[in-house]
């Protein structure tokens, strides 16, 4: 039996929701401790962090979990009871990610909420073992089911023996070698390298003011965390009209680029990156030169925004880099998705979300969101487009008997 196993879920999902809320206070001392430690280790601003733990602890509501197992399981204490018919893996592992901060918690909540015994490989900067700390502050059981702990590869398989599932985040080469390592052993939950995109209809164009707001949006999904994440902002596709000429679409979204670089300051760059953005500026120059597009930033290369790149060119998936793509038509942007076989996290639109399903799923996105909401995904959203909980859980079906 798990730790967890005689707890009802709903008392897991109370204290996680608990433990959460004092984390949301920007003054609570382990949040202060470890905001330190993250900017110095993602080299992300000290704005951007604050975000970043804002959007995490916001959602770990108790409510939030609770509907989630409800429509993922049929009934918040599915797993409660010595008959119960859906019951916990046994033993979750969960690798977390370089970039994207503290994206190991939700798995592990829900991986508790699932009464699993949890081990979660932390990153330097300990955010996992700080929330754990009053995690199990809020209940008692939670330190007998949840191990943290940093290792290198050369200690992986000793980590890792005898868990029945693992959940990886990392780059596709990461998720494809642990799958291979631990195939038939353990069952492989792997989120690699996704990005987003965005499309701006002509219907807000011709509003200044929607306009401005959906650009101002734009820039805050393509800003944050330096445009690493998979829910960054990397593509914006914007259909033509007459009302706003594509130069002046690109000069509206490079100031509102500008603005965000005042509410997120630009976070450390290395070389490489600093003189890829500088290649990629100088090329655009050259093609505008030939009367094609233009290319548009700061003087410090904070941003780069490209107008109108070869379309043949994936997007560059450098930090605080989009490229502008007028289009005719939506269908243009399935084209290009297909074309450079890129995996979408998230499609940040105008307007109705709902009126753009048919393109989402064609072009396999997990979520349709406003501009400005990229970098904050409900709980009850489904990364990589799977599910939350019912991922670490077994399912038990009885034949000749009526649910």
């Amino acid at each position: 039996m798990t730790a967890l196993a005689s707890v009802p879920t709903r008392t897991i999902a109370t204290a996680i929701g608990d433990a959460a809320m004092r984390w949301c206070d920007a003054d609570f001392p382990p949040r202060v401790r470890i905001t330190d430690e993250i900017v110095g280790r993602t080299g992300y601003s000290m704005p951007a962090v604050e975000f970043a733990l804002d959007a995490l602890f916001g959602e770990l509501r108790a409510d939030a979990f609770l509907e989630t197992i409800e429509r993922e399981l049929g009934d918040t204490g599915a797993l409660d009871g010595p008959a119960a018919r859906i019951r916990p893996l046994g033993r979750v592992a969960i690798l977390s990610s370089r970039t994207t901060i503290g994206v190991a918690i939700p798995a592990m909540c829900f991986a508790l909420c699932a009464k699993n015994d949890v081990l979660v490989k932390d990153r330097e900067d300990r955010l996992v073992a700080a929330f754990a700390e009053s995690l199990a502050q809020e209940l008692d059981e939670v330190a007998s089911a949840l191990e943290i702990a940093t290792w290198d590869a050369r200690h992986e398989g000793d980590r890792l023996q005898g868990v029945d599932a693992i959940v990886v985040y990392g780059s596709d080469d990461t998720v494809a070698r642990v799958t291979a390592d631990y195939a038939g052993r353990a069952r492989t939950i792997g989120f690699g390298s996704r990005t987003s995109i965005g499309f701006l209809d002509a219907a807000t164009q011709g509003s200044p003011a929607d306009l401005r707001a959906a650009l101002a949006g734009a820039a805050r999904d393509a800003s944050l965390y330096e445009g690493e994440g998979c829910m960054s902002l990397h593509a914006l596709f914007f259909q033509r009209n007459a009302a706003c000429p594509p130069r002046e679409l690109a000069e509206l979204f490079a100031a509102a680029m500008e603005e965000a670089a005042t509410e997120f300051p630009v976070g450390e760059r290395s070389a490489s990156q600093r003189a890829s953005m500088l290649q990629q500026r100088n090329l655009a120059a050259f093609r505008a030169a030939a009367g094609r597009g233009a290319a548009f930033c700061d003087d410090r290369l904070g941003f780069l925004a490209l107008l109108d790149p070869p379309t043949q060119e994936p997007p560059l998936f450098l930090p605080r880099t989009v490229v502008l793509l007028p289009v005719d038509d939506p269908e243009e942007i399935v084209g290009y998705v297909e074309r450079h076989a890129l995996p979408i996290e998230s499609l940040g639109v105008t307007g109705t979300p709902r009126a753009y399903t048919e393109i989402a799923q064609r072009i396999g996105a997990a979520r349709i969101t406003p501009f400005g909401e990229m970098q904050r995904p409900p709980l009850r959203s489904h990364h990589g487009g799977r599910p939350r909980i019912a991922e670490y859980v077994r399912f038990l079906d009885i034949d000749g008997e009526r649910d």
